[in-house]
């Protein structure tokens, strides 16, 4: 089934419809989950969103579950919405091990949690969040089904000549983020082999919408007319909806060990040629500087476009949504990726 895509996006509200409506695909998977979710980290960039396509599959299917949300909710705002949406929200500091002892009891948790900004002088922390953490989960889920989000970085960077990193390539991560995050995948993977809890584990680059993402830092460098560095010349992204729908798509296949999948859109993009093409939309051609690296950090997704679907919203698409909506001033969250970090430092 083809979905219909309109050629802009001009509010908030149209923009989460997009990034929930579930595929065919998702609803299948759902049926074959039964059970209440939990999300762990439901408040960062796609928690909400990525809740919102479980509902609306569930709806689709006839099916009932209770979802639920765990966050600090430090920006309190972002809790009622998700309340709206029938989402019960919990709020509480996962690295208190009481308070995850606490959590209700679910078949199935998708585990969303993490640092990485900020994490150049808060290294303690960052591995606390990033390796710790798996640890009082799996131990409090020892009995659920667990889908953890994990990131692409730690491949390392790899030739732009290639087709980017396979599940199957040996991790060689660059810098303490990419190191604690390969712990957490390596904590994960230990309980899921002892506990035989099964698993699935989503490394993710780099997941893009209209308020946030590697395009729109681009577009804006490019609109604000500022100098843009291109020494981190190529990349991955995936449109946020995709993103979601393959991460809930693999839900079945979790397994012991875990389960890896790539989640990445379906080519590797040259960054000038992505600001040249931001330039044209906005009559601003953009000024570069340095020289593109013979590597980047770059994932390939084609074993989870052959298993679950291609993503449905290609690049061109996605560009012409960026441009469109911050030509008309529409809201950004305002989170930085600096996905052009070649030293690993966040």
């Amino acid at each position: 089934m083809t979905q219909e895509f309109p050629e802009t996006i001009k509010t908030t509200d149209q923009l989460e419809e997009l990034l929930s409506r579930p595929t065919p695909g998702v609803i299948d998977a759902l049926k074959q989950t039964p059970g209440d979710l939990i999300l762990l980290g439901i408040a960062g960039k796609m928690g909400p969103t990525l809740a919102q396509m479980i509902l609306r599959a569930d709806a689709a299917a006839g099916t009932t579950r209770q979802v639920i949300g765990v966050s600090r909710f430090s920006d309190e705002s972002s809790r009622q919405p998700l309340e709206d949406l029938g989402i019960e929200t919990i709020k509480g500091d996962l690295l208190d091990a009481d308070f995850i002892q606490c959590l209700p009891d679910v078949p199935n948790v998708i585990y969303m949690a993490g640092m990485k900004f900020g994490a150049t002088g808060n290294e303690s922390l960052t591995w606390a969040m990033n390796t710790y953490l798996p640890s009082l989960v799996c131990n409090k889920y020892q009995h659920s089904r667990i889908t953890a989000f994990s990131t692409g970085n730690i491949y390392g960077l790899v030739p732009a000549t290639g087709q980017g990193s396979v599940e199957t390539d040996q991790p060689d991560p660059v810098g303490e983020y990419a190191m604690s995050c390969l712990g957490r995948e390596r904590m994960f993977e230990h309980f899921s082999r002892t506990l035989k809890i099964p698993m699935t584990i989503i490394r993710l680059n780099y997941a893009v919408e209209c308020r946030y993402g590697v395009l729109v830092d681009l577009a804006l460098q490019v609109h604000q007319e500022q100098t843009i560095d291109i020494s981190m010349g190529y990349v991955n992204v995936i449109w946020q909806g995709d993103a979601n729908a393959m991460t809930l798509c693999s839900l079945p296949d979790a397994a012991t060990p875990p389960a890896y999948l790539n989640v990445a859109g379906p080519q590797i993009l040259k960054v000038r040629e992505v600001c040249e093409r931001f330039g044209e939309l906005f009559g601003k051609p953009p000024q570069f500087t340095g020289t593109e690296a013979g590597d980047a950090l770059l994932n390939n997704g084609q074993y989870g476009h052959e298993r679950y679907g291609a993503p449905q919203v290609d690049v061109d698409q996605i560009i012409h949504w960026i441009a469109d909506w911050i030509q008309n001033e529409g809201p950004l969250l305002g989170k930085p990726t600096h996905f052009e970090s070649r030293s690993g430092k966040f």
